[in-house]
């Protein structure tokens, strides 16, 4: 069997990344030959099996140019125009089954997932999937509602606690320092998009500073809002204590969530996403937007809401931080279950 994931791929890491790369070990480890074909704006040379190609007719000349039994299409956030598009064309392939895994949890109850209806592009386009993966029951339900039957959807969630992670990466010397100088030191984690809400937290740090004078706020991730967000940090003044950083290393943002005092994740919606359970892992405080899937633990907050943010940073600061146990049972089972499904397809 000969396996194709379509989606983003490290640089930057993000949730949807990190199980990328997750799965692309673990079918390897299982002797399933697995490529990648990374369909962001990030480039590097390809080499090993991960494919950057450098536009849309690239990626449609490699799908025609090598076969594949599976092609595993990963989307997160919004369903574009161009991935409906590829996704039709991925099914016209001959001996070819298609998978896809939608990551974003909070979808149907966005705008646009509520504007969808069973005689959309967007339902057309689903349908033709061998398999859908729902990373939880509401997304199970929203493909139904399109019309995706449902003997062809599979609810499995696509993160875990992480298993056998390493913390032993040195942080940049800008982080390093940042670090020695704030207490209590608060961390977020993941793209700078507009779901994200980071200037929520950006704006709540005027009064979280006047509670705790040393405190500061470490933004690690990459994204199109970076520059909006520079200015807006800039503009404030207290932007010493906000560092806009960028993407770290898997390993260093590893390394700072285990030293960081409260990590935030603020979204409009999202899914579940790695990075709080990463948190979780190493026992560190997590304060989240109530998506209905967060993992047990996180400190759960309206969407919008920077009262119910500051009170929740408030009572989490002053509570002990506890340590909490990894499942590395849970991550197998659910790239098995993975697996399970590409060889009930493959025969």
């Amino acid at each position: 069997m000969k396996v194709l994931q379509l989606g983003p791929y490290p640089p930057p890491n993000g949730g949807v990344q990190t199980h990328i790369v997750a799965l692309v070990d673990f079918l390897r480890q299982s002797g399933i030959e697995c490529d990648v074909m990374n369909l962001t704006r990030f480039r590097r040379a390809s080499a090993n099996g991960i494919f950057y190609p450098s536009s849309s007719f690239a990626v449609l000349a490699h799908l025609l140019s090598h076969r594949y039994d599976i092609i595993h299409l990963h989307i997160g956030g919004r369903i574009f125009l161009r991935q409906l598009g590829l996704a039709i064309a991925c099914s016209t392939l001959p001996q070819t089954h298609c998978v896809l895994t939608f990551h974003s949890g909070g979808y149907p109850s966005s705008e646009e997932g509520r504007s969808a209806h069973a005689r959309s592009l967007r339902a057309f386009a689903l349908r033709r999937f061998d398999r859908i993966i729902a990373v939880n029951a509401e997304i199970a339900a929203f493909f139904e509602r399109l019309g995706v039957r449902r003997e062809r959807i599979r609810l499995i969630s696509p993160h875990s606690a992480p298993a056998g992670v390493t913390t032993s990466a040195d942080l940049p010397a800008v982080v390093e320092d940042f670090f020695h100088d704030h207490q209590p030191l608060l961390i977020t984690v993941g793209l700078l998009e507009e779901e994200y809400d980071l200037p929520l937290q950006i704006a709540a740090m005027k009064r979280v500073r006047q509670k705790w004078p040393n405190a500061g706020l470490l933004i690690a991730g990459s994204g199109s809002l970076h520059d909006a967000l520079r200015q807006q940090i800039d503009s404030q003044p207290y932007a010493q204590h906000i560092l806009l950083y960028g993407d770290l290393p898997h390993a260093a943002t590893l390394q700072a969530i285990t030293r960081a005092d409260l990590m935030l994740r603020t979204t409009w919606y999202d899914g579940d996403a790695l990075s709080v359970r990463e948190a979780l892992h190493f026992g560190l405080p997590v304060i989240a937007t109530n998506n209905g899937m967060r993992p047990e633990g996180a400190h759960l907050i309206p969407p919008r809401d920077e009262n119910a943010l500051l009170a929740a940073i408030g009572a989490t600061l002053a509570m002990p931080r506890l340590k909490s146990q990894s499942s590395i049972a849970a991550e197998n089972e659910n790239l098995m279950s993975v697996l399970d499904l590409y060889r009930e397809l493959n025969g």
